[in-house]
């Protein structure tokens, strides 16, 4: 059974307050550090933070009991799938999943629900297990006073960048909510109440306020199904509206711009990659209306943010990837965690910027990113894992687990592994006898790291390369050396946990960047040299993997009959079924699988996900889409997410998926133009009150109301290598307002596909086509120019 819970921040009491627990690495919390409670309804965080979703994921299959061998405790989640839920399993806390057993349980003994809320990779919710789960004190007073329930976060979109996990929650048995927080120490300390006080406090309330509480509960119910319900009252933006959306978005991000480490806004620093795609989109716009100066301006931001973020802590230097966050200003000390959302949407900005500049820093930069997944987190059928841990033992057969544990180094270890190459490793990635996190006093106030490094490059290679006075290429190569070598040791140590859930959203946006990068990296430089972790292979490989991802959804977690997705797998499909970003996150990246230059079947796909997304979660009247298709009568709020955070919105992305189908398809063009434009006339209050909340919809609302978009129309005889070239050619500059078509008019099934669908299409290709050679077409508003037959005409003709 799937159920929601929503929470505003402008329906709640916010006690902002710096809890300090004894635990070393509070300066951690995950992204939020408050514990303050109050009454009545009061959900209290150290930022003001907008959950648009969470989902119980406590049924998603059938599975055998885990064993319990030489366990004291075995609770219900030992039936589970998720490995949230199985982490659970063994604690002395009665434990439900997500369902109505536990609902029913509550409803017989008068009892309120305790609610944690949390993901297996998660830093703070292994904190809150090892101190109060395991805790026999605190189990007895939950299993004595509540119904707890265990269920698994999918998803959170939180404003200014972060949300709260792990997120402690008390529900009346009705499923009402009455009062919450995130993470809550054992006991009372520095004034703040502990766990056990708060479950007290609450039990004392529910004895006492009974009416009071859940009269408050259905207030809120109200007030938050009004207020995150956008309704349209019109049927478009006004004309200029868009472009004023755009420019203040921009403005507000570049106030916020950290002109020495890069980043739009202040410590704790997240990567998010709708605000890059946001300065590059006003880039082209400034350009275009001939602000060549202002348009340097903003892809100066873009470039000094992407280029302290690779060399910084944030990334990883040995074995490739991105780290969640960054606790401290410089992009050093980071979150350890490693998230697929994060990897797919930083692949693609990196791809992006080097489209601009064919700076092969950015291209390598984006290789090293879809190099680790494809070699950590890539399943035997393609699917694509969701997260790495943040914590792992120190050595194998340690008691307990230390965040970073697998990613830091001594100075003592460097040189022991390194030898005659140490010294210079050490002053390039900023490697000292005392560790190296004092860089800013964010970076390590308790301590937790005193000893340990965190490699960051604090100068550029070439200006290392300079100072040791050594060709930049030898340079590098011994910088290659040194970090196989230390990935060979660190491939021993024991690993964090792998959350091998497979999201479809999420594989959505890496299967995006894996198809982009299999084109884009084309434009690479002939010689181009590549230095571990990153391989060096060949672009067209990147797509064979966003094949796979794409075919084990297809395969796994789509329903042929009654068309509609799962969203997840892990031992087997979820039964919960999938979310509006499920289908809009899929829907872009199958639209990118065709347009760079996979089979037709996935543009077939995506159009008829459009049309199950339309069916399920449109709304018909006000416009916009929900989170929810709203056949669980038990679902509190049915909700209209909007703000453009870690991950897009589902809005956001959708409309931008509607401008791209009604540039590709006749049948329907006005359908999705319509769609789109109540879409973001539902959020036009939004956009014009908080634009920088909704930089993706930004762009969104400009590409919509912006002239006809730029169509690439190939024709050819698609296995020659001379078409493969074209469509590099295509896809070759930078350009989010392009739709790039290919067709072959050879092939029967592509023919019918575009009779039926975009006659204009059929018509290009039938006069056009010539067997000894490829045409390209560039048309806009109408027209076409004349066709050229080489890739540089065309890329020529698509750079003015």
């Amino acid at each position: 059974m799937l159920k929601k819970l929503l929470f505003s921040p402008s329906s709640y009491t916010h006690l902002v307050s710096r809890y300090k627990p004894s635990y070393k690495s509070a300066k951690k919390f995950d992204d939020s550090d408050s514990v303050s409670f109050s009454w009545p309804l009061s959900v209290v965080f150290y930022r003001p933070i907008k959950f648009s979703r969470v989902l119980a994921m406590a049924d998603d299959g059938s599975s055998k009991t885990a064993s319990s061998k030489a366990q004291k405790h075995t609770n219900r989640l030992a039936a589970e799938h998720s490995p949230y839920l199985l982490q659970h399993a063994h604690n002395p806390v009665d434990w439900y999943p997500w369902g109505e057993e536990a609902f029913s349980e509550a409803r017989k003994r008068d009892a309120p629900i305790f609610l944690s809320i949390g993901y297996s990779t998660c830093h703070w919710c292994h904190v809150m297990e090892v101190e109060s789960f395991e805790n026999e004190e605190v189990a007895k007073l939950l299993n004595d006073w509540f119904v707890s329930i265990k269920v698994y976060m999918t998803y959170v979109q939180a404003l200014y960048g972060g949300g709260g996990w792990p997120l402690s929650v008390f529900l009346s048995p009705d499923l009402k909510p009455l009062m919450g927080g995130t993470y809550f120490p054992p006991d009372d300390n520095f004034g703040r109440p502990g766990f056990k006080t708060v479950l007290r406090k609450v039990k004392e309330a529910w004895g006492a306020k009974k009416e009071t509480l859940v009269q408050s509960g259905d207030f809120a119910i109200e007030q938050l199904s009004e207020a995150l319900s956008a309704t349209a009252t019109s049927q478009k933006l006004q004309e200029g509206f868009p472009e004023k959306a755009l420019q203040k978005c921009a403005e507000q991000l570049a106030d916020n711009f950290d002109s020495k480490f890069g980043g739009f806004g202040s410590a704790p620093k997240f990567p998010r990659p709708v605000e890059i795609q946001l300065m590059l989109y006003h880039k082209k716009m400034l350009k275009e209306n001939k602000k060549r100066g202002e348009a340097k301006i903003d892809l100066s931001m873009v470039a000094l943010t992407l280029q302290c973020m690779e060399r910084g802590g944030i990334h990883d230097h040995v074995g490739g990837g991105f780290h969640r966050y960054s606790v401290d200003e410089c992009w050093h000390v980071p979150h350890f965690e490693k998230m697929l959302y994060d990897q797919g949407q930083l692949a693609n900005v990196y791809l992006d910027v080097f489209s601009i500049t064919n700076d092969v820093f950015y291209s390598s930069a984006a290789r090293d990113i879809l190099d680790y997944l494809r070699r950590e987190m890539i399943g035997p059928s393609g699917e694509i894992y969701s997260a790495e841990d943040a914590d792992s033992a120190e050595f194998e057969g340690a008691s307990g687990k230390k965040e970073g544990a697998f990613y830091v180094w001594t100075s003592q270890e460097i040189e022991d592994i390194l030898g005659e190459h140490a010294s210079l490793f050490k002053e390039h990635y900023y490697v000292k006898q005392s560790g190296n996190c004092d860089l800013s006093k964010m970076s390590d106030p308790h301590n937790e790291f005193k000893g340990k490094n965190v490699l960051i490059e604090r100068n550029s290679t070439s200006a290392m390369a300079s100072k040791f006075d050594m060709p930049l290429d030898k340079y590098m190569k011994i910088l290659e050396i040194c970090k196989k070598k230390l990935f060979d040791v660190q491939s021993k140590r024991p690993r964090p946990h792998l959350d091998d859930k497979v999201i479809v959203s999420w594989n959505g946006l890496a299967i995006s960047s894996f198809a982009k990068a299999s084109k884009i990296l084309k434009g690479e430089p002939e010689g181009t040299e590549f230095y571990f972790p990153v391989v060096g292979t060949d672009p067209k490989e990147y797509m064979e993997v966003a094949g796979k991802a794409a075919g084990f959804i297809r395969n796994h977690l789509y329903n042929e009959k009654t068309r509609r997705l799962q969203h997840s797998f892990r031992n087997g499909p979820s039964k919960a079924p999938g979310f509006m970003d499920d289908y809009a996150f899929l829907i872009s990246g199958l639209l990118d699988m065709y347009e760079y230059g996979n089979s037709i079947c996935w543009l077939v796909w995506a159009i008829e996900l459009q049309q199950i997304q339309d069916e399920l979660f449109l709304d018909k009247e006000g416009g916009g889409y929900f989170n929810t298709t709203g056949e669980d009568p038990s679902i509190l709020l049915r909700v209209k997410e909007d703000h453009d955070g870690a991950e897009p919105s589902g809005n956001s992305v959708s409309v931008i998926n509607l401008v791209r189908l009604a540039s590709l398809v006749a049948p329907g063009s006005d359908r999705y133009r319509q769609n789109a434009e109540r879409l973001l006339a539902c959020f036009e209050k939004r956009l014009k009150e908080t634009a920088s909340a909704v930089p993706l919809m930004c762009c969104a609302a400009d590409m919509l109301a912006g002239p006809s978009r730029k169509q690439v129309v190939l024709v050819g005889r698609k296995a020659s290598p001379e078409f493969n070239s074209m469509l590099d050619a295509a896809h070759a500059s930078y350009d989010p307002n392009r739709t790039v078509i290919h067709i072959d008019p050879t092939d029967a099934e592509e023919m019918k596909f575009w009779d039926e669908n975009n006659e204009k299409i059929t018509v290009m290709a039938k006069n056009n086509y010539s067997s000894d050679k490829v045409v390209a077409l560039v048309c806009q508003n109408f027209a076409c120019r004349p066709p050229v037959y080489d890739p540089k005409s065309l890329e020529f003709l698509l750079s003015k």
